[in-house]
C-alpha cells in the first residue's frame, strides 16, 4: 500500500512537507526493532516512554514516514502531525492489515473473572462447530492449532491488527477474545468490530492503574457503548451479552444500544441455571432458554463455572448455533490449564491449582472446594507486587476464613520486598488471627509445607498464578509452575 493511501484515513493531519516522495509501505510500527526500509514509525507518548526520543533511531533504520504528536527533526523524510498518535495507530494498523476483524465473527468477553474460562468455552463450541477459531487472551494467541505467546491479555493495536490479518490469510472465521479494562481504556481495540460482547462480572482488581472502582466500571462499558447504534438485517445485530445477577451487568443495558441477552442464576434472566448441584467431578444443573428447560452434567466445579458456561452458551446462541451442539460441547469440556485445575495423589490428597489472584476469585475458589471437600482445607496464596495494595489485607481475611491452614507466600513479587507484600495481607487480620497463619516467602517450600502436612481427604488451594509458568522476582522472570511444583511435592510422598 502506498503512504498516500495509507495516510488518507487520517482525515485532519499537517504533512511536512506535502510533497514528499510517495513509497510503498513495508510495515507499520511504534517499535524501533521492528523498524526495517520503508516502515512508518508512529511515535507514542506514553506514560513512562516517549516514543518521539526514538525517532533519531528509526531513521537510521530506514523508516520512511514518521506519524508525530510534537516536533520532531526529520530532515529528510515527511512527518505526519496528529493530534493523538495512539488514536492514529489504530486507524493506520486497521487500514494496513485490511480492517480483518470485519471479515469474522469477532466475540470480546470482558469482566474481572471468568474471561479466560468463557473464551475457551467458546471457541471449543465454534471448532466442534467445524469452523475455524482463533483464541486472544492471558494465556496465548492461538489460530487454529497453533499457539503463540502474548505479553498481554489484550495485545497493543498493532500486534492485534497483525494477528487478526494472520487470521483471515489462515481461514479462521470466529474469535473469542478477552477484553480488558487497561486494554478499553488504552484503545488497543479502537478498530476492532466487534459483533458480541460479553461481560463476566465486576469484582475488585487493577486500581492500582484505575484508582477507583467508577473508573474501573466505566472502562469495562466502553466494549458495549462501542457496539454502535446502528440496527442492520434481521439477524446481522450486534449482541450485548451480559449477567443479570451482576449490578454492573444490569447497569451495561442502560450503556449499550445493541439487542441484550441476559444470563444468570438469581434473577429473571433470559438463559438461567436452576437446580445446581456442585460435587467433586462437575456440576450438575437446570439450564433454562427462554422458558425451555435441560438438565446438564458438566466437568466443571463451582458455581462461577456455571456462570462461565452461561455466557458460553448465549454467545454461540446469540451467533445463532444449534443449542444441542452447544450444549454437546458444554458437557464435554473439562476447564482451562490452572483454573481450578485437579491434581489428584494415590493417598487421597488433592492438589488444586487456580488463577484466582483477587479478592472475589479466591472467595470463589475457596467456597466451590468447601462445598465438596471432606478434610481439611489448605490454602496457599500471595499478591502480586506492584499492583493494587488495597487488596492485599482482603486476599488474608478471606484465605484465613475460607480455609482451615492459610499459608501466606511470593507470588510474582516483581521489584517489591516479598516480605513487605505479606506484611500488607498480615496488616488486615488481628493478633491472634496472625498467629494461625504460616508464612513462608519461597512459594516452593510453601506448596511443599502443604502437601507434606496434609492428610488424606485434605484439599490444597494453590492460588494466584495458574496457568502462569513463571515467577518475577526483582525484574527477573524465573521458571516457576505451580502445577509442577505439587506434582514433585506429591511424589516426594510417594503419592503419584
Amino acid at each position: 500500500m502506498l503512504a498516500s493511501k495509507l495516510i488518507e484515513s487520517l482525515r485532519f493531519k499537517q504533512v511536512i512537507p506535502a510533497d514528499y516522495n510517495d513509497f510503498v509501505v513495508s510495515t507499520v510500527t511504534q517499535d524501533t526493532r521492528e523498524v526495517i526500509e520503508n516502515s512508518i514509525f508512529i511515535a507514542i507518548a506514553g506514560s513512562q516512554i516517549d516514543g518521539h526520543t526514538f525517532v533519531p533511531d528509526a531513521l537510521k533504520k530506514g523508516a520512511a514516514m514518521i506519524i508525530a504528536q510534537e516536533k520532531v527533526v526529520s530532515p529528510d523524510i515527511p512527518v505526519v502531525y496528529v493530534e493523538n498518535t495512539n488514536r492514529a495507530m489504530a486507524i493506520l494498523s486497521n487500514k494496513f492489515y485490511g480492517a480483518p476483524s470485519e471479515a469474522m465473527r469477532m466475540i470480546g468477553v470482558t469482566g474481572t473473572n471468568g474471561k479466560t474460562t468463557v473464551t475457551h468455552i467458546i471457541e471449543k463450541i465454534f471448532r466442534e462447530h467445524g469452523e475455524k477459531t482463533g483464541l486472544i487472551g492471558t494465556m496465548y494467541r492461538r489460530i487454529g492449532d497453533k499457539i503463540y505467546p502474548t505479553k498481554n491479555t489484550t495485545p497493543d493495536v498493532i500486534t492485534l491488527q497483525r494477528t487478526l490479518s494472520k487470521m483471515v490469510e489462515q481461514g479462521v472465521s470466529s474469535v473469542a477474545m478477552e477484553v480488558s479494562s487497561i486494554a478499553l481504556v488504552q484503545g488497543r481495540v479502537w478498530g476492532v468490530d466487534f459483533d458480541i460482547a460479553v461481560f463476566t462480572n465486576l469484582t475488585r482488581d487493577h486500581l492500582d492503574y484505575h484508582k477507583t472502582m467508577e473508573n474501573y466500571a466505566h472502562a469495562k462499558s466502553l466494549l458495549f457503548s462501542q457496539l454502535g447504534n446502528e440496527y442492520k438485517h434481521q439477524g446481522d445485530n450486534k449482541v450485548a451479552i451480559l449477567n443479570i445477577d451482576d449490578p454492573m451487568g444490569r447497569k451495561l443495558e442502560e450503556d449499550t444500544a445493541a439487542p441484550v441477552l441476559t444470563y444468570g442464576i438469581k434473577d429473571n434472566a433470559m438463559i438461567k441455571a436452576s437446580n445446581v448441584v456442585i460435587h467433586s467431578q462437575g456440576t450438575d444443573f437446570d439450564l433454562e432458554v427462554f422458558g425451555e428447560k435441560q438438565h446438564l452434567k458438566v466437568k466443571m466445579v463451582g458455581l462461577f463455572n456455571v456462570y462461565n458456561i452461561l455466557a458460553a452458551y448465549a454467545a454461540a446462541y446469540a451467533a445463532g448455533l444449534p443449542s444441542e451442539e452447544i450444549i454437546a460441547t458444554l458437557t464435554s469440556f473439562k476447564g482451562v490449564k490452572g483454573r481450578l485445575q485437579l491434581i489428584s495423589s494415590s493417598i487421597g490428597i488433592s492438589a488444586i491449582v487456580d488463577y484466582s489472584h483477587t479478592p472475589d476469585g479466591l472467595l470463589n475458589a475457596l467456597e466451590t472446594i468447601n462445598d465438596f471437600a471432606q478434610g481439611k482445607v489448605f490454602c496457599v496464596i500471595g499478591c502480586g507486587g506492584d499492583r493494587d495494595h488495597g487488596k492485599r489485607p482482603k486476599m488474608a481475611q478471606i484465605a484465613l476464613k475460607y480455609s482451615d491452614y492459610p499459608i501466606f507466600t511470593s507470588d510474582n513479587p516483581r521489584s517489591e520486598e516479598p516480605q513487605a507484600i505479606i506484611d500488607d495481607m498480615l496488616a488486615g487480620l488481628s493478633i491472634q488471627e496472625q498467629s494461625e497463619v504460616q508464612v513462608l516467602t519461597d512459594r516452593h517450600a510453601a506448596i511443599e509445607y502443604a502437601i507434606k502436612r496434609a492428610q488424606p481427604n485434605d484439599i490444597i488451594l494453590i492460588a494466584g498464578k495458574g496457568h502462569e509458568d513463571y515467577q518475577i522476582i526483582k525484574g527477573k522472570k524465573n521458571h516457576f509452575d505451580d502445577v509442577e511444583e505439587a506434582e514433585k511435592a506429591l511424589k516426594g510422598r510417594g503419592a503419584i
